[in-house]
């Protein structure tokens, strides 16, 4: 039997019941950049028993400002591979898998014909966030998703709701835009911002990993989306109530003025 008393803090708040309940899911985490790292991590915290984490990507200089894998002796190491040792450190019962690799389509339903009681999408960029998004809608697993934290300030901001009910955030509209045709973006969380993005912090970049813009980042930002993903994750799975924005009516008659897309981190 594992020592769960590293989890007696979590367990005053939802029970022993909560914490066995916890440590029979299994939670799906892609994307471990400013957003995903952190969401990863509380996931891990949470006690969940056990986790498959997904990034190809390697540390760059630029990530140190917002990614809790990125330390200035690591450039150039597998992300994935940073947040397995962190993560084994914080419990090393966990059941961790992890996927050093790039999402494409048919990565995506490699993984997804995996049993998994819930998706927590943390990707940067349209396409394959789209291709993950669609896949685990027609596997019919519970997602939440995060929008667009680049450009952005005030963590205040941030509400949770269907992503069909999103508003000011254009990254949420491209998403919606290109899911129209593949699946019911009314089946899926989205964690957004609307806060009115800092244009002047955009950068163009060479495009890869399907992104051709940039916008700045501060470091606890994309942090707190990661905090916000992992706590409609946790509510969901032990049935706590998740309380969702609706769109107000003034903006439900506008229509959206599209500008460069955002990022998530």
């Amino acid at each position: 039997m594992s020592d769960l008393s590293w989890l007696s803090r979590s367990a005053l708040l939802v029970g022993n019941e909560g914490i066995a309940a916890l440590q029979t899911k299994h939670v799906l985490v892609v994307g471990l950049g400013g957003v995903g790292s952190f969401a990863a991590e509380f996931i891990c915290r949470s006690g969940v028993g056990e986790m498959t984490i997904v990034d190809g990507d390697v540390v760059d200089p630029s990530n140190r400002n917002r990614q809790l894998p990125a330390l200035a002796t690591n450039h150039g190491e597998s992300k994935a591979v940073i947040m397995r040792e962190r993560l084994l450190a914080i419990n090393p019962d966990l059941k961790l898998h992890v996927v050093n690799d790039f999402l494409t389509p048919q990565k995506c339903r490699e993984i997804l014909a995996g049993r998994f009681d819930y998706v927590m999408d943390c990707i940067d960029s349209i396409t394959p966030k789209v291709t993950l998004l669609s896949t685990a809608l027609q596997q019919q697993i519970p997602i939440v998703s995060s929008m667009g934290a680049g450009g952005k300030l005030d963590p205040t901001k941030l509400r949770v709701t269907w992503l069909t009910e999103t508003w000011q955030c254009v990254f949420a509209h491209y998403v919606r835009k290109r899911l129209k045709r593949l699946g019911d973006a009314s089946r899926i969380k989205a964690v957004f911002s609307t806060e009115e993005v800092m244009k002047d912090s955009l950068i163009m970049t060479d495009g890869n990993n399907f992104k051709r813009s940039a916008y700045g980042t501060i470091s606890y930002l994309p942090a707190a989306f990661g905090g916000a993903c992992a706590s409609v994750v946790i509510r969901d799975l032990l049935g706590y109530p998740v309380a969702l924005e609706q769109r107000p009516e003034r903006i439900r008659k506008k229509k959206p003025v599209l500008r460069k897309r955002e990022t998530v981190d």
